[in-house]
């Protein structure tokens, strides 16, 4: 195809010893030819409309707006004069995301329709709500995620989220219902994670008999043929992780099942797997103490909580001296950090979930604690172990969790001058997705979203936002502006959570019991100013108020008295798919490569980094060159103003050593990082997570 052949000859260096990127821009207009060759036609709007709505493309929009308000808003995207800015962003959309005929034959949505019908069902009979989306997202501000903007406004829909996270407490019942769940989860593209921690381990009693327990590797290889099973009818892999406790009994066995040379009876592979890990772990290994392991059963026997639910950073201790409790030394602390970053070079795997780092920082401590995180480990909310009983008694279902997700592009929201507007959008977009979620077979899920109304809004761009600007990613001038950036992000995602309380009169539930209500969430802001310092930082926000202490006082004073919609605001995922159709760098990691080489089938395409010249080749340094401690401390910068986490990769080429992999999981752990997810090296490929896609 012509459009494969213009992009390929990008890499085709010219006099200057540059690439030829002006071909990737001729490779998408004439991608964008073969497309209108390729769309029904139309004559007006309302035929168009009339048409997608009499044959089951799309939801009757007129229920809600008049016919004059839907054609505003699809002036509004026309009348843009949008460009797609690479061929990769623009063969991206078309082939994943765009409405297509029943047959696949042809298109029915350009990029500005799609738009239009996103925003128009976000706005949810608001025509002024529609049309800020609809500029937002247009202007490339707002991107929502992946289920939403595939889903939103279709008839024939899936789900607007695609992200779930499970508990599973010590029974047989809480087992089935857990695995039901997840197959129901994984029909509509949902990727699952779930805690495994409260199972007793292999060995452990069942009705007293010694023995008789098979621990938890038999329920994760059911969970990883329910997600081979329930598989979105063939058009998506069904997507799952499984989480352990570090001290909980079957860890060698729940680490070992992705070793490479595992024996197949025991080895996992295609469920995911993410190590819980309280802070004690650090401190044995700074002490060179040994790792104890504990039967879960026999904790909750001795103390009436299970070891999941326990604080072991105060707990441990009492655990090794209480006789009453089954516990085995496995390895020193030290042993068993080598140990996961041996398995981790060999797979990729186990995701790190940094338990007291979580919880420390919870502002909902006291309704709740963090247990553990999902697929692309952003997502932390205070999770409850539902009760399932026989058929004969009620179940006592209690909240797990879901993750409505978008995020912003900050190069775009940046040189718009934007941050508020879109913050404040990128909310009240969030909150119509977790309003209209209502997952019917899952509970729990559905309980927690109808409480909580959580919802997580990231970022994306940031190593493209400071390429572009001559600032490198590893500099103190990129910590300055993460930490102005998101701070801005943290108090205008407040901001509009209280003024939509204060509308509705509605807050999550209990928020009096929290650290907003109470007012020492919004310390560390009375006590220090964020504002940039440098010259050249200060000029990026030029024409931008950026809130000061007076300012935090002020959103304190209004929070306490009128409450937050939302338990949960901001989360950072791994954007992959997504950020190609923004032209964007992934997230807030650094980039890997100049161009990226992507294959499908028989053809090779290639993405160059957005905004890419010789000019600042220099600053897309990448990230397997990059000092991995410098990254996390730029990483620490954002967490500290996000209330849930931040999917974080580690880069490391072939020759880095165990120790010091293992001293990287040290030193993010000491700099408050709640997760690492996965930890990449040259030589390996590691399947993306698909469920957080935003």
């Amino acid at each position: 195809m012509r459009h494969i052949e213009l992009n390929n000859q990008l890499m085709n260096k010219g006099v200057d010893g540059f690439y030829d990127l002006e071909k990737d821009k001729e490779a998408a207009a004439a991608f964008m030819e073969e497309v209108k060759a390729k769309s029904v036609p139309f004559a007006s709007l309302r035929e168009k409309l009339n048409y997608l709505i009499g044959e089951n493309y799309y939801t009757n929009v007129f229920d809600q707006y008049t016919y004059e308000q839907v054609e505003a808003v699809y002036n509004l995207t026309a009348a843009s004069d949008f460009q797609f800015q690479s061929y990769m962003a623009i063969s991206k959309f078309y082939k994943d995301y765009a409405l297509k005929t029943n047959d696949k034959g042809l298109y029915l949505e350009r990029y500005e329709d799609r738009v239009a019908i996103v925003a128009l069902f976000l706005g949810r009979g608001d025509a002024e709500l529609a049309k800020r989306i609809a500029s937002a997202m247009m202007e490339q501000r707002l991107q929502p995620a992946t289920p939403t903007f595939l889903n939103a406004g279709k008839s024939r829909r899936g789900e607007m989220v695609s992200c779930f996270l499970l508990e599973a407490d010590d029974s047989l019942n809480s087992i089935n219902y857990v695995i039901g769940t997840c197959m129901q989860l994984s029909k509509i593209g949902g990727g699952v994670a779930v805690n495994l921690s409260k199972l007793r381990g292999r060995g452990e009693p069942i009705k007293g008999v010694e023995g008789a327990a098979k621990g938890i590797m038999p329920i994760m290889k059911l969970l990883e043929d329910a997600f081979s099973y329930a598989d979105q009818m063939g058009q998506r892999k069904g997507s799952g992780a499984a989480y352990y406790n570090i001290f909980g009994w079957d860890v060698l066995e729940f680490l070992d099942c992705k070793k490479i040379n595992a024996d197949e009876k025991s080895r996992i592979k295609t469920l995911s797997i993410g190590l819980i890990v309280p802070n004690k772990l650090y401190q044995l290994a700074a002490e060179d103490k040994p790792l104890t392991v504990f039967g879960s059963y026999s904790v909750h026997q001795a103390y009436g909580k299970h070891l999941d639910d326990l604080d072991l950073d105060e707990m441990y201790e009492e655990l090794l001296d209480n006789p009453k409790v089954t516990k085995k030394t496995v390895m020193s602390a030290r042993e068993m950090l080598i140990k996961i970053a041996t398995i981790q070079l060999e797979s990729g795997y186990p995701y790190m979930m940094n338990k007291s780092n979580a919880n420390k920082v919870h502002a909902l401590k006291e309704l709740g604690s963090i247990k553990m995180s999902n697929l692309c480990t952003e997502i932390f909310q205070l999770q409850e172990t539902s009760i399932i009983n026989d058929y004969d008694n009620p179940d006592e279902i209690l909240r797990d969790i879901s993750c409505n997700l978008a995020s912003l592009n900050i190069v775009n929201v940046m040189e718009r001058a934007a941050i508020k507007e879109s913050v404040h959008v990128g909310m009240e977009a969030l909150t119509t997705v977790s309003d209209f979620s209502r997952i019917e077979n899952a509970p729990g899920v559905r309980k927690a979203n109808a409480e909580l109304h959580s919802v997580g809004l990231g970022a994306m761009n940031l190593n493209g936002y400071l390429a572009k600007n001559s600032i490198a990613y590893e500099s103190a001038e990129a910590k300055e502006f993460a930490r102005t950036f998101f701070m801005m992000m943290n108090y205008y995602s407040l901001e509009k959570s209280m003024h939509i309380a204060r509308d509705r009169q509605i807050t999550f539930q209990d928020f009096d019991r929290s650290e907003y209500a109470s007012g020492t969430y919004f310390d560390r802001y009375l006590d220090q100013d964020y504002a940039p310092v440098t010259a050249k930082v200060i000029a990026l926000f030029n024409g931008m108020s950026i809130p000061n202490r007076e300012d935090w006082a002020a959103l304190k004073a209004q929070v306490q008295q009128h409450g937050l919609y939302h338990a949960y605001r901001l989360a950072i995922a791994p954007t992959q798919s997504i950020s190609y159709i923004q032209n964007a760098t992934s997230s807030v990691m650094p980039v890997v490569e100049l161009i990226e080489t992507r294959t499908y089938a028989n053809s090779t395409t290639y993405y160059p980094m957005p905004y890419l010249s010789p000019n600042n080749v220099f600053f897309y340094k990448s990230a397997y060159n990059m000092d991995q401690f410098k990254v996390i401390d730029l990483i620490a910068e954002i967490q500290a103003h996000v209330d849930q986490g931040i999917s974080t990769i580690l880069h490391v080429n072939s020759n880095v050593t165990t120790r010091e992999l293992a001293r990287m999981y040290v030193y993010a752990a000491h700099k408050g990082l709640k997760s690492l997810y996965y930890t990449r090296t040259k030589h390996l490929s590691v399947e993306e997570c698909t469920s957080c896609a935003v």
